[in-house]
């Protein structure tokens, strides 16, 4: 077995909405990044890839590519999923917190678990998702923008 520990952090821009763990939620602003910046992906990314011994998400999906302007933070997901099971592990669980003041998250987590199960071809009860404050303290408790932690546990899969 092995774990993986992953951090994003994003900066408000213009905008009306975010997107946190493929839910598009709407919202005053939006987050400055090169992708959606789905802050809550990109940390289950960085997780993921950093369990496998596999690098980080900017060694994959590097933000100097057009390729991936703009992109879908599920489609990463989804890749770096297949990254996993191409390098011989299964995904036992992720546990993830997002940090910000606003949106709350809570109302939107089980959709967020949901969809991440989704893209990774897990049980729903494999992902769990919360959101904290930090009692408006630094970046995001002056409500600058949103951040967010992952782990992640894999384990070897048996040889075929």
């Amino acid at each position: 077995m092995r774990i993986g520990q992953g951090i994003d952090a994003h900066k408000f821009r213009g905008g009306d909405h975010v997107v946190l763990g493929g839910v598009t939620i709407p919202f005053e602003r939006g987050l400055a990044a090169h992708s959606d910046g789905d802050v809550l992906i990109h940390a289950i990314c960085d997780a993921l890839l950093g369990a496998a011994g596999l690098g980080d998400i900017g060694k994959h999906f590097p933000d100097s590519s057009q390729e991936f302007k703009g992109i879908d933070s599920r489609i990463l997901l989804r890749r770096v999923g297949e990254l996993i099971v191409k390098a011989g592990y299964g995904i036992s669980n992720i546990d993830a917190t997002v940090i910000c003041e606003r949106p709350r998250i809570a109302p939107h987590a089980t959709l967020m678990c949901t969809r991440i199960a989704e893209d990774l071809n897990l049980a729903r009860e494999q992902v769990s998702i919360k959101g904290t404050t930090t009692e408006s303290m630094g970046f995001t408790g002056r409500a600058e923008g949103i951040a967010a932690t992952a782990v992640a546990l894999i384990e070897n899969l048996p040889p075929r």
